[in-house]
């Protein structure tokens, strides 16, 4: 139940943060991209290594 409660928390937090500033949002997923994207580069560089 804690965790259900937890979790809806979570969900409205988002979704206001998303609503109440949108170029931070933006911002924040540009970076989360960006970061996949390097790992992912770091990965290939490292498997193309072995």
């Amino acid at each position: 139940m804690v965790k259900k409660v937890l979790v809806w928390a979570l969900v409205v937090f988002v979704v206001f943060y998303l609503l109440s500033d949108p170029n931070g949002a933006a911002a924040f997923v540009s970076h989360v991209l960006h970061g996949l994207r390097s790992a992912g580069t770091s990965l290939s560089t490292f498997v193309s290594k072995l």
